[in-house]
């Protein structure tokens, strides 16, 4: 009796049309799924899950305590944390150049997240009472919807950090391995002040790094359209008047090559447009492909005005998130391969994966820090006197603040440098110009007397 009551109700839930399907469903779309990622222990492992997808396996290795680097499904290129399939695209293609512009949440709405939150914690409210309230609050619809499944995750007996995970695109990789940290370590509300102090602190340094570049730029701009303006509207005055006046007599050579660049601008300015964008949209080509941006943020780093600005703040960006991450309880290894996608700069990107790799095989972070030539003997120095006195992660802070108040100084100086400098060679551009058209104005007048 018991078996035939038994075998009657596996009947009727295999039958029913709402449990069965979806079981069924569920279990087709499994797939299986490489991995290879690194325990807490530094050490390396690899396996195979079989999931629905890329966001459940990275759940899945979370709840076994690894960090992923790198998942792979049969029949496809490498997919990392937080991405989606390859589309067969070649390792030479640029990624998305519209990727930035679609994001759905805001670094600084982020930032603004973090912080209430963070808030509502301290107060004493419960984390599923926080979230419900923020999503009222929140005026983005998407990041409403977001906020709105976090809460309901929760609400369902599930970790914040399982629930953030679904979103790879508004949390990335520091975000969800922090918080995981303070979830295993019961101190979440602790994780989500570094979190705050560490978006706060970054959004500041990009902005003054967009102050630096933004004056620069528009003078630029400024100048190329006075140009323009005098190569198209006032040059070619002056030729029909330099032809009666000096009745075929020659030109001076800085006169004619002013007047053969109007010529040239004048008569194929479509061309000259053509050429302008075409060049444009193939620089911007190449930059997005990754051999591309590997030069290009190599050469960045080598500028005469900007690359000392822009390297430091690099270096705090790679100190800050490092010091984050260490101090929020994720291991030195998995530390160092989200600081590496953190960096923002592909030729530090490089050098991180030689500290790696150094400190996989044993070496201290200092004297792995030494044997590139991206860190200066400063930060190792620091970084040795962190590990010997067992506060490195405060001793990162220490490095990222000395970084930030440097970047400080070189905005400042900056500023009061590129004004004149740019004074000056708007100047002899707009100078250049007139000389050449008073020089045949003088020979007229000698001609003349």
């Amino acid at each position: 009796m018991v078996r035939l009551a038994i075998g009657h109700t596996i009947a009727r839930i295999s039958s029913c049309p709402c449990l069965g399907v979806s079981v069924v469903k569920k279990q087709f779309n499994m797939q299986k799924f490489n991995y290879t990622a690194v325990d807490a222990r530094g050490a390396d492992r690899s396996g195979c899950v079989e999931a629905n997808d890329v966001r459940q396996v990275i759940a899945i290795l979370r709840g076994q305590g690894l960090f992923p680097t790198d998942i792979t499904i049969a029949g496809s290129s490498v997919v990392r944390e937080g991405a989606t399939l390859s589309s067969g695209r070649p390792s030479w293609w640029p990624r998305n150049p519209w990727a930035r512009l679609m994001r759905p949440v805001s670094v600084k709405e982020l930032a603004l997240f973090t912080r209430q939150l963070i808030t509502l914690v301290r107060a004493g409210m419960p984390l599923l009472r926080g979230l419900e309230l923020l999503e009222r609050q929140e005026r983005n619809v998407t990041f409403r919807r977001i906020i709105g499944e976090l809460a309901g995750a929760i609400r369902a007996g599930g970790t914040l950090s399982a629930a953030m995970a679904a979103h790879p695109r508004v949390f990335d990789r520091l975000y969800l391995n922090l918080v995981r940290a303070g979830e295993a370590g019961g101190m979440l509300d602790d994780v989500l002040e570094r979190l705050a102090r560490f978006q706060e602190k970054s959004q500041r340094l990009r902005r003054q790094i967009r102050t630096a570049l933004a004056y620069p730029l528009v003078v630029l701009l400024v100048a190329a359209a006075i140009l323009a303006g005098l190569m198209v509207f006032v040059v070619p005055r002056f030729r029909q008047i330099f032809a009666d006046l000096l009745k075929g007599a020659p030109l001076p050579p800085l006169t004619q090559a002013v007047l053969s660049a109007s010529d040239v601008v004048t008569a194929h300015y479509a061309a000259v447009l053509l050429v302008g964008v075409a060049g444009w949209l193939i620089t911007g080509w190449w930059f997005r492909s990754p051999r591309g941006a590997q030069w290009r943020d190599r050469w960045v780093l080598r500028l005469p005005l900007f690359g000392g600005l822009l390297r430091q703040s690099v270096l705090a960006r790679f100190a800050r998130t490092l010091g984050t991450l260490l101090a929020g309880g994720v291991p030195i290894l998995p530390a160092l391969l989200i600081t590496r996608d953190a960096c923002g700069n592909r030729f530090v990107a490089a050098a991180c994966d030689a500290v790696h790799d150094r400190v996989k095989q044993g070496a201290p972070l200092a004297r792995s820090l030494e044997g590139g030539r991206v860190f200066p003997p400063l930060t190792s120095s620091m970084v040795e006197v962190g590990e010997q006195t067992g506060q490195l992660p405060g001793m990162l802070g220490r490095i990222a603040d000395l970084y930030e108040d440097e970047v400080d100084q070189a905005v400042a100086g900056l500023s009061s440098l590129l004004e004149p400098l740019l004074i000056l060679a708007l100047a002899l551009m707009v100078g250049t110009i007139v000389i050449a058209l008073f020089l045949p104005i003088v020979r007229i007048v000698q001609l003349m007397s």
